[in-house]
């Protein structure tokens, strides 16, 4: 949800801004880009060092600017176009009431009037201040001007008394703002299953049948899928991959038998499924348990099949919208055709290793998407993201059809 969004981030003159460190590298790992404004009494109780280390921008606190012996501004306009949303946490009594009536004798409060984006805040307070007539007004009034008020929890608090006021804490205003911006999207609500990457047969304690796919396909799907709404579970093989997603749950497998398991766990609850990763068609029949010496010129491995994980699940289909994709080299769109019937799948992405720049190691791809009426649709060739996209819109127009 956040990834890519410029987040403007305003700090007031409470206690609780000692959690905007945590809340500043929450917003980073999410993969946003964060720009700090703090307000004079805010940096009593935080440094503008540590928040400026952790958003990796300098942190604003007046309109004036001194550089190098040389006097400029901080532009509050250009601060408000920049920001794809602003949020104000914490929000303390005094600074919600010149929100609420236009006041504006700091940047920070110059820089929200400005601001095209939306706007959240988190009040923080102690329980009387939360409780009093006027605060509640200025509640009431900020969220009728199209504001996003992120409410405050209950607990103790500064003055040592217990109950509202306590500022939402970092994991629950990154959620709230996650949620926010994922109402209306077209797979919200919808759970969405995805297989990536290789899957390592073991040989011995190490060595391994494999193959080269990087799991980045299966990645970028997921991380689309989730930008658009929905919760993923991801189950990946082999790779050096990792995702600090909370809408992406990340299963980490290494053999066909271990995806294949992880897989039907999650399938029965899933909307949409899909296997994108490369499994190993077969497995060593027997591995050893101790590291196989080199003694002979040649060595025999007997190989047995390993269970189809795709077939598994077509045979096992109800409500589920399954895509599997198929990576051929001759006959392409006959021999995919032929795996999305036998494996009664709604759809199929093919990749052919005769087209540059497709297939496994790279960050592009060129596939055709065929459904099951053999509708078929070539794209170009494209980065595996924008590839990642254009698979979740077919099935998206299909869903919806």
């Amino acid at each position: 949800m956040l990834s890519g969004k410029n987040i403007l981030l305003g700090i007031t003159g409470g206690i609780a801004a000692y959690k905007t460190t945590f809340l500043v590298r929450l917003l980073i790992k999410a993969g946003a880009h964060v720009k700090v404004i703090l307000t004079e009494s805010a940096s009593s109780f935080v440094s503008p060092l540590t928040l400026a280390t952790l958003s990796k921008n300098p942190v604003l606190t007046s309109f004036v600017k001194e550089e190098n012996n040389t006097t400029d501004w901080n532009n509050h306009v250009e601060l408000g176009l920049w920001a794809d949303l602003m949020l104000i946490a914490p929000a303390t009594a005094n600074t919600l009431s010149k929100m609420a009536n236009g006041a504006c004798d700091n940047l920070l409060l110059a820089t929200y009037l400005s601001a095209k984006c939306k706007v959240f805040f988190a009040p923080a307070m102690d329980l009387d201040m939360y409780k009093h007539p006027s605060t509640k007004a200025s509640l009431e009034k900020l969220q009728s001007f199209g504001n996003s008020m992120i409410p405050a929890t209950s607990g103790e608090l500064a003055s040592g008394l217990h109950g509202e006021g306590r500022m939402a804490e970092p994991e629950a205003i990154l959620k709230f703002i996650e949620n926010y911006l994922s109402e209306g999207l077209p797979l919200t609500g919808k759970k969405v299953l995805i297989t990536a990457g290789p899957t390592y047969e073991p040989i011995d304690p190490v060595r391994f049948v494999g193959n080269h796919s990087s799991g980045t396909m299966g990645y970028e799907l997921a991380k689309a899928a989730s930008n658009l709404g929905a919760e993923v579970v991801l189950v990946l093989g082999p790779s050096h991959l990792s995702i600090d997603n909370s809408s992406i749950e990340l299963i980490r497998v290494m053999s066909a038998d271990e995806m294949f398991e992880s897989t039907h766990m999650y399938y029965k609850n899933s909307d949409i499924v899909i296997c994108a990763a490369a499994v190993a068609d077969y497995r060593p029949k027997t591995v050893a348990d101790q590291k196989i010496k080199k003694k002979d010129k040649e060595l025999t491995i007997e190989l047995v099949k390993n269970k189809d994980i795709l077939l598994s699940l077509g045979e096992q289909k109800e409500n589920q919208f399954l895509v599997g994709f198929a990576l051929e080299t001759e006959n392409e769109v006959e021999n995919a055709k032929v795996k999305l019937k036998k494996k009664n799948l709604d759809a199929i992405v093919l990749n052919s290793l005769n087209d540059s720049g497709a297939g496994f190691g790279g960050t592009t791809n060129k596939i055709t998407f065929i459904d099951k009426n053999f509708q078929i649709k070539p794209f170009d060739l494209k980065t595996k993201a924008d590839v990642a996209s254009d698979i979740l819109n077919e099935i998206i127009e299909r869903l919806h059809a």
